[in-house]
């Protein structure tokens, strides 16, 4: 999967503006939001930036294989007084410099812990991949999470508010019966009480919308947030067609979480295979290009030599290292990477052990999701059907007040459970991917479609 890989495009500059300033707010849509956040939300700028760390770290690993080439130069001038025994006429002073350059290219030809460094910086380029799509994964669902939430706090706003309605109505029709004499004081009584509860929930709703509200911006970095709601009585997702263990074993394979733990166990039997290199020779071999230049003579030439010489001395050779006692610290290394390599296999056991565990968790959550907004589609039914009943003994004198109320509390109580258990089930979807590694932003696409226009 690429780094940059993206199903939608980023809203244009000038857009986003409109949308942030204007007074009129046109509500946004799931994939609208999540687009905004990929370059808001500092949890995932902060993953980006650590792939790309991660990247730059394993690339690094190259400098201990391909050869590695350096100038050098040095300039000296020399003024030295010489006297000669048998030439004493020739004594005096002699001033000389000498100038020197070379280029010098080592190639390491045997160094297995250069060569399993090299290794494990392919897997830790991997492991940075692997990291990359988990934080992007969290943020899709993150970001759906936080957009239903909001809805499903705005439904329960709606239903109170709804409820309230139907309780004042109720509080008058019992009021109006007791004075003309055909009720009691109890039943204005009830209703009353029910009112004032009622009054009190649609607080605590409000409220409620306003937290989830400020969630979502927060997680897109803006403040105009409007949802967009389901459509009415909108087909939801259908039920997975796979059975669950074949759920589990792409979790296994696919799932970011046990990829990186896998390349970690990798990368520690890796650095067993260094720790073991140090036992093991060395082996270079360098290419040597250069020359030196004398300037009026040398320490040791006559005052009467005053011309200048050139000697190239281009010069190639092998370099043996081999290790005979180290004061036992590599065989303490390697009783340490043994060890390290042991935990990584523990961990490496227990990541496919959760992810497994999760996948489970996700699959049972979503068919139980699925059967629940269906056993709640008909409680719906079933509780107005119970409401126009309570309602029409009312009337007729056969029921009490506190019967319609109660059936009124129990309807819309349904329909607020029946709302949230489908945006549990939309999110369940995406966490079911999620757990199995397969999730990606065009998995928003067909969840965006249920939204109204």
């Amino acid at each position: 999967m690429k780094m940059s890989s993206n199903l939608f495009r980023p809203l244009p500059i000038a857009l986003a503006a409109m949308l942030s300033f204007s007074a009129t707010v046109q509500a946004q849509s799931l994939i609208d939001l999540y687009e905004v956040a990929r370059g808001y939300d500092a949890s995932f700028i902060s993953a980006k930036a650590q792939y790309e760390a991660n990247l730059a770290k394993a690339n690094q690993t190259l400098g201990g294989i391909l050869p590695n080439i350096s100038l050098g130069s040095t300039a000296s001038r020399t003024n030295a007084s010489v006297s000669y025994d048998k030439a004493p006429a020739s004594n005096g002073e002699n001033t000389f410099g000498v100038y020197s350059a070379n280029v010098t290219m080592t190639q390491p030809l045997y160094r297995p812990a250069v060569w399993a460094t090299y290794k494990q910086g392919g897997r830790q380029l991997l492991q940075a991949t692997a990291q990359f799509e988990a934080a992007e994964q969290e943020l899709v669902v993150r970001v759906t999470q936080t957009y239903f939430d909001l809805l499903s706090s705005q439904d329960s706003l709606e239903f109170v508010k709804a409820q309230k309605k139907a309780v004042a109505e109720q509080l008058a029709s019992a009021k109006r019966n007791f004075e003309v004499g055909t009720s009691t004081i109890t039943g204005v009584r009830d209703a009353q009480a029910r009112y004032d509860l009622t009054h009190a929930q649609e607080i605590a709703a409000e409220n409620d919308v306003r937290i989830k509200t400020l969630a979502l911006g927060l997680a897109v970095g803006r403040s105009d947030i409007r949802a967009k709601p389901l459509r009415d009585n909108s087909k939801l997702i259908d039920p997975p067609k796979d059975p669950m263990d074949t759920w589990v074993s792409q979790s296994e394979v696919m799932s970011p979480i046990v990829r990186q733990s896998q390349l970690a166990l990798d990368v520690a039997k890796l650095e067993v295979d260094k720790a073991f290199a140090g036992h093991l020779p060395t082996l270079d071999g360098s290419i040597v290009y250069g020359g030196t230049r004398n300037f009026g003579g040398t320490s040791t030439s006559p005052l009467t030599t005053t011309a200048s010489n050139h000697v190239l001395n281009p010069s190639a050779s092998l370099t043996l290292s081999v290790p005979l006692f180290a004061g036992l610290t590599t065989q303490y290394r390697i009783r340490e990477t043994k060890a390290l390599e042991q935990k990584a296999t523990a961990d490496f056991d227990n990541a496919k052990r959760t992810v497994a565990q999760n996948t489970r968790s996700a699959y049972l959550g979503l068919i139980a999701g699925l059967s629940q907004v269906k056993a709640y589609e008909a409680a719906e039914a079933s509780t107005q059907s119970a409401l126009d009943a309570n309602k029409l003994g009312y009337s007729v004198g056969v029921n009490i007040n506190i019967d319609v109320l109660n059936s009124q509390s129990q309807l819309y109580q349904t329909k607020r459970d029946l709302a949230k258990a489908r945006y549990d089930v939309l999110v369940g979807t995406l966490k079911l991917r999620q757990a199995t590694g397969t999730l990606t932003p065009q998995d928003l696409e067909p969840i965006n479609q249920l939204l109204a226009p």
